[in-house]
């Protein structure tokens, strides 16, 4: 389980997000104590940091420096300052990446796996795909779209997560039938015709027009 340590004196704004991430497995923790951060961070040893800018005593570029001295953890900026100096700050002082308030917590939680997965690669223990705004949960076969949630079939949701791991390459038809076919249920040309095309579909009634492209004599891509 990855832990996220949130570094953020609203309260409220922190409890809304760790309930949030819990929801995704994630093991998480709020700062109380702003006068010694770096030692919660040794204590907790978190694999990502989100990190307010403006806080009690010292701001937030000020422990994104200290933490740097001990630590390579991810840290993702999340600010109502969002003007591009603040930005330009956040990153030459070792930040990772920057969220600007007020934001969807949906977005916040892709972008948290979205740097998991760049940081640690381990695709495999990540619950959730990102892309494009777009999250796939491995956990329960749904994608989440908008704040939609879009319930998918087993055979929709293996092809989904076959082309959403294969990002910009093309899977041909082959590829995805094998992946349809490791329940030893019988899949043939004109059943992959018919799942692809449910899910076409399904994915155009939430606002996905196009998201799967074909790519015709070699098979289909997610761009």
């Amino acid at each position: 389980m990855y832990k996220v340590m949130i570094v953020e004196d609203d309260l409220t704004i922190a409890r809304a997000i760790k309930d949030h991430l819990c929801k995704w497995d994630y093991d998480v923790t709020y700062v109380t104590d702003f006068k010694n951060i770096t030692e919660q961070v040794i204590r907790f040893l978190p694999h990502l940091v989100l990190l307010d800018v403006v806080l009690p005593f010292f701001n937030g570029f000020y422990w994104c420096g200290e933490i740097r001295k001990i630590s390579k953890v991810p840290i993702i900026f999340i600010s109502s300052a969002g003007d591009n100096m603040n930005i330009v700050m956040a990153i030459n002082m070792g930040g990772d990446d920057f969220i600007v308030k007020p934001f969807d917590l949906n977005v916040l939680t892709a972008k948290v796996g979205a740097l998991m997965r760049r940081t640690y690669s381990f695709q495999g223990q990540i619950n959730v795909i990102e892309h494009r705004g777009i999250l796939l949960n491995l956990s329960d076969a749904t994608l989440i779209y908008r704040d939609q949630k879009i319930e998918l079939t087993k055979n929709e949701f293996k092809i989904l997560q076959l082309l959403m791991e294969n990002i910009g390459k093309v899977v041909s038809r082959e590829e995805i039938m094998q992946r349809l076919w490791e329940n030893d249920a019988f899949v043939d040309d004109n059943t992959l015709t018919v799942n692809i095309a449910r899910l076409r579909k399904k994915l155009a009634e939430s606002g996905l027009d196009h998201f799967i492209t074909t790519k015709k004599g070699l098979g289909y891509m997610v761009e």
